[in-house]
């Protein structure tokens, strides 16, 4: 009996891969049966907690601020997928393992909450891939670039500069 329904729910959901995509004008879309929304709801009964808010929209600090700041602030600044407890990737992941063998104070940022700080910072160092590492305020690339530096001994000697701040 469990087998026959198995193979029922397996054959209903293999049978909706196929099915067809259905686009609307109004930015909604119809898939498996189900609809989407692309657009901003307009609909006056949506309570303001679940419309899509910029956080800095009535703020005159832009993102290159915020970016120019937490470079200018922490030794140690890195622009991740994830955080250093919990790396989203394996070059942020990387990175993270070769800065804490200095035991430096590690402070990031996650790229993954916020598509605009990503584009920022891309734009702030003039780098398209992540993790970006800054120390001591200056851009010192990916997690390749601190590999190689923590093998030849010169992010030791980066890092020194950090710790007799």
């Amino acid at each position: 009996m469990a087998r026959v329904l198995s193979n029922m729910l397996f054959k209903g959901f293999r049978s909706m891969e196929y099915s067809r995509t259905t686009a609307s004008a109004s930015g909604s879309f119809l898939q498996h049966g189900m609809r989407f929304s692309t657009s901003v709801p307009n609909d006056p009964d949506t309570h303001d907690d679940f419309k899509p808010t910029n956080k800095l929209e009535n703020s005159e600090i832009t993102l290159k601020d915020i970016v120019e700041q937490d470079v200018k602030d922490n030794h140690v600044m890195i622009y991740m997928k994830g955080d250093p407890e919990q790396p989203r990737c394996g070059f942020s992941s990387l990175a993270v393992r070769v800065l804490s063998e200095y035991r430096v104070p590690i402070h990031s940022r996650n790229i993954l909450e916020d598509p605009e700080l990503k584009n920022a910072v891309k734009a702030f160092s003039m780098w398209p891939t992540f993790p970006q590492i800054f120390i001591n305020g200056e851009f010192i690339g990916g997690s390749d670039i601190i590999l190689n530096m923590h093998q030849n001994g010169e992010l030791k000697e980066k890092l020194k500069k950090t710790s007799s701040d």
